[in-house]
């Protein structure tokens, strides 16, 4: 039995087209003419077909945190946003940090993923900075080696790691965050937290970490990918470091293009690492995703329990949910907007982490079916109640948005539909 996917608008080939797509024994037959034989159709006229998305940066909290997010609840969820891969942060427990280890991620995400979903493997033992992981044992599971959540605060070490990663064919993947320069912090270091009387997180404490990482990458050579950037001065030192021709790529999330300190609100919904900063960081981020500087939006999907992110922003954990609102919002506030095209968001949702992680999606003939449809005139309200993650907590709620998931296949079979 195969599907026939009808009269959509449909990305193939860097481009958009009204189209059909045939897909039979889980893999693209056809896109456009041809022969549909005993096939289920779908009249998608008047909406749209894209690769499905990849997300290199989520938190899926198992094993080790199942009251926040269970493998099968959080890739459900990125199936829900259009999503069919995605590559989960290593800040669990076990922690990756061993063959042994990363095995036990594994066996949870073959037994209950509905999406592909790539591991991370730790760059340090415990993701406690002190001695290197068992990269070697790691490199046949690792889509990369991270500490998300943590920065490598030692220079020799984030060396010694590159060097290895290097030798592996591997990647490293960098939280960029220097402990010295925290001072207790909790939001951005900026007006919002002056007015307020909050301890402010300097954007120092991000993009010194990332200088001193881009010299390391000089000396050693390795493949790097910064996490989360939402600095100008982060922005500016990437762009710097590529046209250096250093192999250096970097991820910023959807609340870093569209909010600002100045949007916070007393709750724990607004509190994330990194913060969100100042408007004018906020727009060096938008001229970085257009000038190709900032080659992947990320959703730094973190789940937590209602309890952990009900105690306003001094005392509830870090960290928002992501997954289920990231197009809507992108697709509302940049491309309604004329600041990029669609065409440029499915690069930063698709195309760039191909290229960069090896993972993902396209439409073409031969191509395993992983696409997602959209409904772009559906318009309503974010309602975390709607998500089908464990974390509710999202700075978006109630936010109007228009762009809505209708259906979501992985291998050319359906995970979600609405």
């Amino acid at each position: 039995m195969g599907y026939l996917l009808k009269n959509a608008t449909v990305f193939t080939d860097n481009e958009f087209k009204k189209t059909d797509i045939f897909i039979e024994d889980n893999i693209i037959v056809s896109v456009g003419a041809g022969c549909y034989n005993d096939s289920v159709s779908f009249d998608f006229n008047n909406l749209f077909i894209f690769p499905g998305f990849t997300d290199v940066h989520v938190h899926l909290r198992e094993p080790g945190f199942l009251y926040k997010e269970t493998i099968k609840t959080g890739t459900m969820a990125a199936a829900h946003g259009g999503y069919t891969s995605v590559c989960a942060m290593p800040n669990l427990k076990p922690v990756p940090d061993s063959r042994e280890n990363i095995l036990e991620e594994v066996k949870a995400i073959e037994n209950d993923a509905v999406i592909h979903v790539y591991p991370y493997g730790a760059i340090t033992v415990g993701e406690q900075g002190r001695e290197m992981a068992d990269l070697d044992g790691m490199a046949e599971y690792a889509v990369a080696f991270s500490d998300d959540g943590k920065g490598v605060q030692n220079d020799d070490m984030m060396r010694a790691a590159m060097l290895k990663a290097k030798s592996l064919g591997k990647m490293i993947v960098a939280h960029c965050e220097d402990n010295t320069l925290l001072n207790g912090g909790y939001i951005h270091k900026g007006k919002y937290a002056e007015l307020h009387g909050h301890k402010g997180i300097c954007s120092e404490s991000e993009w010194k970490q990332i200088e001193r990482d881009l010299k390391l990458v000089k000396e050693t050579g390795c493949k790097y990918h910064v996490c989360h950037i939402s600095t100008k001065e982060s922005v500016e030192l990437i762009r710097q470091a590529k046209k250096d021709g250093l192999d250096v790529t970097c991820e910023t999330a959807p609340h870093y293009l569209v909010l600002d300190d100045m949007d916070i609100q007393e709750e724990g919904r607004f509190k994330m690492n990194p913060p969100l900063r100042d408007k004018s960081d906020r727009l060096a981020l938008i001229e970085g995703i257009k000038d190709g500087t900032i080659d992947v939006i990320a959703t730094d999907h973190a789940p937590h329990s209602k309890e952990e992110k009900s105690k306003g922003l001094k005392d509830s954990l870090m960290g928002v949910v992501g997954i289920e609102t990231a197009f809507p919002v992108l697709y509302t506030e940049l491309v309604e907007k004329n600041i990029i095209s669609l065409e440029k968001l499915m690069e930063l949702l698709n195309i760039n982490a191909r290229k960069i992680f090896g993972i993902g999606s396209e439409i073409k003939v031969g191509e395993k079916a992983d696409i997602t449809v959209f409904d772009l005139n559906a318009e309503y309200k974010i309602n975390p109640d709607e998500f089908l993650s464990m974390g509710k907590s999202t700075p978006f709620e109630g936010k109007s948005v228009k762009g809505k998931c209708v259906m979501t296949m992985v291998g050319g079979k359906i995970v979600w539909k609405a």
